[in-house]
């Protein structure tokens, strides 16, 4: 498949070597906010493309999706930090019946944890006297905290303890991204935690979501990815 990339930053490096190890084709590479290109310039570009992915800035997700929109090309969409706009951009996506993937984060390993963290919910949630919390930390650089996984913990989290979770964030040094939630009873407290060694399963994590979503119109979240991959089996 030939894939276009928004994001000239380490993911963007990261994902053309992962794609280039799996015979597939980078095509054209965006800046990270292409502000020189009209949308419908850069949709001229995108066309040829089977794909997209986006590991741009929040503020640019907007215009990259309405640019894959028209060339009909759809995108994984993996920037953080466009929560803000996340209803009209998927109302966008569906008025032109482009295809969409969303994922706070690609990473397979997480969004299994995502589906731990839900259950454990579930769990502590209905004995009372448990109280939840999450904890993340990221590099230096990354620009939006708390991050787009933390917030999509603390959804998980709501059912059953409510919508003020705390969120502690922490932006330090070369941290690739920790994920921990933790449930505090009267006795005894109860941690989950995910640590990311690299960037490589976020770059393998998107390749996949591309590979399947090739073809196909609609949003969807990276869950349902993992769905169809695992035939309901986690």
């Amino acid at each position: 498949m030939k894939v276009a990339l928004f994001g000239r930053g380490r993911m963007g490096a990261l994902v053309t070597e992962h794609l280039r190890r799996a015979g597939h084709t980078a095509g054209t590479v965006f800046a990270s906010d292409e502000r020189g290109l009209s949308v419908e310039q850069m949709a001229a570009r995108l066309a040829g493309h089977d794909v997209a992915i986006d590991f741009s800035v929040g503020t640019a997700v907007p215009r990259n999706v309405s640019a894959c929109v028209l060339a009909g090309v759809p995108v994984v969409e993996g920037a953080t930090g466009w929560h803000d706009v996340y209803d009209t951009v998927v109302q966008g996506v569906k008025a032109g019946r482009g295809g969409l993937v969303v994922g706070e984060n690609l990473s397979i390993g997480v969004n299994l944890f995502y589906r731990v963290v839900a259950r454990a919910a579930e769990l502590y949630g209905s004995l009372g006297g448990y109280s939840a919390f999450i904890e993340e930390a990221h590099h230096a650089l990354k620009r939006d905290a708390p991050s787009g996984t933390a917030l999509r913990l603390k959804v998980l989290l709501a059912d059953q303890f409510g919508q003020d979770v705390a969120i502690a964030s922490t932006r330090a040094g070369q941290i690739p991204g920790v994920h921990r939630v933790g449930f505090d009873g009267p006795h005894d407290q109860v941690t989950l935690e995910h640590s990311a060694r690299s960037r490589e399963g976020f770059a393998e994590g998107a390749i996949l979501a591309a590979q399947w979503l090739v073809g196909k119109r609609g949003v969807y979240r990276f869950s349902d990815v993992l769905d169809d991959l695992l035939g309901g089996k986690a």
